[in-house]
């Protein structure tokens, strides 16, 4: 008996040891239910993935990878990629393919619906467009999370997800990837029955969801779930409502409704929400003032109040909140000045502050605040010099369109990551040498137009600048000579006074100002232009219109010994110097470009026209008869277009001989040997109203050239000349 008592510990612990091994390799060798595992893989087939393609929404993803390829028959789906199984019983309990790439139709009979163990289902991020979420849903009982964001799913959500009372996180959101108009729909009936039932929920994110239908009263409620931490209900642009005055989720950290139509005012009672760290609440119909309560909200980092119609000052308090990354309180009617007092922040990156109605001087902390990155203080009422910057971490700097005044501030070129900077209109002044300019070896953006007092010095022949710049904008800055570097899609030169020749801009420009400068002579001859000639352009050649012929004696261009330069023209193959230009000069030559459409009926306007020549491949037009009203053209050239009709008579046209056409097989008239029918069926003329509605087209470039009456033009290096001065 008493050997047993002895061995009766040493037996024990072997036993348990055994057990704990049986146990350990039962655990070891079990695979998932083959129940599942077909599932699955039925689901799986169902879709296919597209490698060799990434949707737009990809960049939402933080990595990439087709989980499914891992699926195979006869393997353990727990082993699966994207699938966690429960450690005793072998159930699926999660599934996570987001950022999968799967493409197809969710159908109402997915085996995906079979899975009834399965508590967390992530499908984020893949393209099931024009898919719904259907019943089956509701049988996913035990589902703690389930987001389909970003899926392409829309129509009407099934009635049955309100039996997911476990629900702690629903995400059904979507960005701008899918066709809006065919949204998701979230019924008042759904809406009831899922607010009672899923009262754990904590996260909920609906926007873009179609909600317009719910009741004042229910969003109340959702508000006042006991343990809601995030709602987002933004980009909901029907449903409207006012916050309510009590009863706020204590534990809320996350509140956006931005772009929704929720109006009044904000209430006192949001200090209540003393863990909030995100409030949106930008593109509603807020108004009055801030209430003084935000000063509560302790936690907050991002707080948007954009575009509403909030007025009065500034709240101080709200340059306390130390937590504080982003404060957007731009597009109001907010008044007075910007605080000077802050509390110093460590985390605050973005101040956006612009189109208010401030006023006051720019406090010394914008200038000097070491975190600061985007600082938007523009089209307000500032007044005062832009101070000295001693910070180095501003990317975006915009103070356009103040009341500022005073010298250029130096110190920015000490900014060196500045990305986009924006001056324009703020009556700055003295001599900017754009040398300086190169130091920002990322800028992308810059405007100082209408800065009359300010002069841009292009001296240095700087030829380079930063590789990354796209926009320039150096309007009215007393600009003298052309930049050597024009590899800019969006250039405005004007109301400046260039002269010289004008460079040939790269290919791939969007944009090209340069009205209201200096130009006798404009030369656009084999630029490579492309697009439908531009009727508001050549409108404005006004020198070509109103030139009198009838004054004695040789006329030019300009008032008299105003244009001095020389110029050198080509004149039947010959070249030579012109030290002032002829009215006879008055030619248009577009020549050696790619310009396409109708020729234009306002040239029959220029009633000053000596010459137009215009080898471009110009299609499907007649010639205008407009044209015929042009007494004094005396050559003419359209040969080695497409044009088509009768050529008009009379007047100068029948001086032209058949040179003037060749290559357009498509004419017909007495003076070309290819005779016209009498009952020949013309297509109708364009009229000037119709050229207008085409606007400017030109894909390479577009040139706004306004043409004082003094002024005369002359497109295309010269080829015609009728007489000697």
């Amino acid at each position: 008996m008493g050997s047993f008592c002895f061995l009766f510990p040493y037996l024990a612990f072997h036993l348990f040891l055994l057990m704990l091994l049986t146990l350990f390799t039962s655990y070891t060798f079990s695979m998932c239910k083959h129940h599942d595992s077909s599932a699955l893989l039925q689901f799986k087939n169902s879709f296919f993935i597209n490698t060799s393609s990434q949707p737009g929404f990809w960049s939402h993803c933080s990595s990439f990878s087709f989980k499914t390829e891992s699926w195979k028959t006869g393997t353990d789906c727990c082993e699966w990629d994207g699938v966690t199984c429960d450690i005793m019983y072998d159930y699926v309990i999660g599934l996570d393919l987001s950022c999968n790439n799967l493409n197809g139709e969710l159908a109402a009979n997915s085996t995906i619906f079979q899975l009834k163990h399965l508590q967390q289902l992530n499908l984020a991020f893949n393209d099931f467009f024009g898919s719904s979420v259907h019943a089956g849903i509701g049988d996913l009982v035990k589902l703690t999370h389930l987001n389909l964001s970003n899926t392409g799913i829309s129509g009407n959500i099934s009635s049955t997800i309100s039996h997911l009372s476990k629900l702690v996180s629903l995400d059904l959101s979507s960005y701008s990837y899918w066709n809006m108009e065919q949204k998701l729909e979230l019924g008042p009936l759904t809406w009831k029955k899922l607010i009672l039932n899923a009262t754990n929920l904590r996260e909920l994110h609906l926007n873009t969801v179609d909600i317009s239908l719910i009741r004042e009263r229910s969003l109340s409620d959702i508000l006042s779930l006991p343990n809601l931490q995030e709602l987002d209900l933004s980009f909901n642009e029907d449903l409207s409502g006012k916050l309510p005055l009590s009863n706020w989720s204590t534990p809320l950290r996350y509140l956006d409704l931005s772009y929704t139509a929720f109006s009044d005012e904000i209430p006192y009672s949001i200090g209540n929400l003393k863990y909030l760290t995100h409030l949106g609440l930008s593109n509603c119909n807020f108004y009055a003032v801030l209430p003084l309560s935000l000063w509560n909200l302790t936690q907050l980092t991002k707080l948007d109040l954009s575009t509403n119609n909030f007025s009065g000052q500034v709240p101080s308090s709200l340059f306390h909140l130390t937590q504080l990354s982003m404060l957007d309180l731009s597009f109001n009617k907010l008044d007075g000045p910007i605080p000077i007092q802050i509390t110093k922040f460590s985390k605050l990156n973005f101040v956006l502050l612009q189109s208010n109605n401030l006023n006051g001087t720019i406090p010394h902390w914008c200038y000097s605040l070491p975190s600061l990155s985007w600082l938007y203080l523009n089209d307000n009422q500032l007044t005062g010099s832009i101070g000295e910057f001693s910070t180095s971490s501003l990317n975006y700097l915009f103070l356009s369109n103040n009341k500022l005044h005073g010298p250029f501030p130096n110190s920015i070129f000490e900014i060196q990551n500045l990305t986009y900077l924006a001056l324009s209109s703020t009556n700055l002044r003295g001599v900017v040498d754009f040398y300086n300019f190169s130091k920002f070896k990322l800028l992308t953006f810059l405007d100082l137009s209408h800065n009359s007092f300010l002069s841009i010095n292009f001296d240095s022949n700087i030829d380079s600048i930063s590789p990354s710049l796209n926009a320039l904008y150096l309007s009215s800055t007393n600009i003298n000579s052309f930049p050597k570097f024009l590899y800019i899609w969006h250039v405005d030169l004007s109301f400046n006074k260039l002269q010289g020749d004008l460079p040939i801009p790269p290919y791939g420009i969007e944009y090209f100002l340069l009205s209201n400068n200096n130009f006798i002579i404009f030369d656009i001859y084999n630029k490579i232009f492309s697009g439908p000639l531009p009727t508001t352009c050549i409108r404005n050649f006004q020198g070509m219109m109103n030139v009198n012929d009838s004054q004695i004696g040789l006329q030019y261009m300009g008032k008299a010994n105003y244009y001095n330069d020389s110029v050198v023209v080509i004149v039947k193959g010959f070249s030579m110097e012109l030290t002032r230009i002829l009215t006879t000069f008055t030619t248009i030559d577009l020549s050696n470009n790619m310009f396409e459409g109708e020729i234009p009926q306002v040239v029959g306007e220029l009633n000053s026209l000596k010459g137009l020549i215009s080898n471009n491949g110009i299609t499907g037009s007649e010639i205008p008869t407009a044209l015929e009203n042009l007494n004094f053209l005396s050559f003419l050239n359209l040969s080695q277009n497409h044009l088509e009709g009768i050529i008009p008579t009379g007047q100068q046209f029948d001086t032209f001989g058949n040179d003037s056409y060749e290559g357009n097989t498509m004419l017909c008239g007495f003076i070309l040997s290819k005779s016209c029918k009498n009952d020949e069926d013309q297509p109708p003329h364009s009229t000037s109203e119709e050229e207008e509605e085409s606007g400017f087209g030109w894909k390479a470039v577009v040139i706004r050239y306004a043409c004082g009456t003094i002024f005369g033009m002359i497109l295309g290096y010269i080829v015609l000349f009728i007489g000697k001065p």
